[in-house]
């Protein structure tokens, strides 16, 4: 586990988030297309909710086909909500004016070439396996760098700070600024393999269920770790021993960070399969003194006012649109 990155990045509109969340449907995939948002008189539709979807499988697993059928509306409803403001800036983009050079499209596709590793031929192989083209990749790229120029004509804030609004940052944040920290997490694993059915997915989180009620029962989480867990650290009672930040899989590490010593947490999907997770132990931590980091703590502030700008810019889009929501 330990190195094993996730690739997807939770990012609003950056340039590489085409390459990562983008997946047209294949021709395998039999969706009725249907209107399920109309904005401005301009249309969303279901095919398009759809290539948003698998990436965020993980957030629809269920045991229960009542509830799952709920979660995979709430994950329509979040997509859809995206869209829907990704549809408001476009238009903005329109009204503005907004122009892109070919010169900033070639730039953004070097980056991409080299945050991906890839040459040109590798970058138009990788698209062609996904049924894309580099022109329609460029397509995609001039439309982000528009919603990028149009935000940062659009969405303001100020560039200087006083010295106690960032002390009450860096206060009300210091769990970022923590360095040296290392924890001590166990966990009980149910491996799901590559080639699972989605019925035997769901077989092997439903013992992954019943073990952690047992946990919740009393029975002791090493114990239920050496009679069940699927991984080697079964023989240790789950414990993996200390691990810095970045270490382990960002699925893992974030429900183990969040949880208390000695609590045990819900069940948590990762590329492996099912883990429950208990954190035995964290030390280290010390956040360094507000001065030698005031810069970053500058930087962190200002990044917060603007996301903050930046949902109030697209609340007063919402505002003076005509949002029509089929879905």
């Amino acid at each position: 586990m330990k190195g094993r990155k996730e690739k997807m990045k939770k990012i609003l509109f950056g340039l590489g988030l085409f390459l990562l969340l983008y997946r047209p449907i294949s021709s395998s995939e039999a969706v009725v297309d249907r209107i399920v948002a109309i904005v401005n008189q301009e249309i969303i539709t279901l095919s398009e909710v759809e290539r948003w979807i698998d990436p965020l499988q993980e957030e629809i697993q269920a045991e229960d086909r009542w509830e799952r059928r709920e979660r995979v509306r709430a994950v329509c409803r979040k997509v859809l909500e995206r869209l829907i403001e990704e549809k408001l800036i476009d238009q903005e983009v329109k009204r503005a004016g907004i122009k892109v050079t070919n010169k900033e499209v070639e730039n953004a596709l070097e980056e991409i070439r080299r945050q991906n590793a890839v040459n040109q031929e590798g970058l138009e192989r990788g698209l062609a396996k996904d049924g894309l083209t580099l022109e329609g990749l460029k397509k995609e790229i001039e439309k982000r760098i528009q919603r990028i120029k149009l935000i940062s004509w659009a969405v303001k804030t100020e560039s200087k700070v006083g010295e106690k609004e960032l002390r009450d940052f860096y206060r009300k944040n210091i769990d970022r600024y923590r360095r040296n920290e290392s924890y001590r997490p166990s966990h009980i694993l149910f491996i799901v393999p590559k080639d699972a059915t989605l019925e035997e997915i769901r077989e092997i989180r439903k013992k992954c269920q019943k073990i952690l009620e047992k946990i919740k029962a009393g029975e002791d989480f090493g114990e239920m770790a050496l009679l069940y867990s699927q991984d080697a650290t079964a023989r240790d009672r789950g414990d993996l021993g200390y691990f810095k930040k970045g270490e382990l899989l960002p699925a893992f590490e974030k429900e183990a960070l969040r949880l208390q010593i000695g609590e045990v947490s819900g069940i948590v999907r990762t590329d492996f399969g099912f883990h429950l997770i208990k954190l035995l132990d964290r030390k280290g931590g010390d956040p360094p003194p507000f001065e030698e980091i005031k810069e970053k703590v500058q930087a962190d502030y200002l990044e917060k006012d603007k996301e903050k700008a930046l949902q109030q810019f697209i609340s007063t889009l919402k505002e003076k649109s005509v949002i029509e929501i089929k879905l």
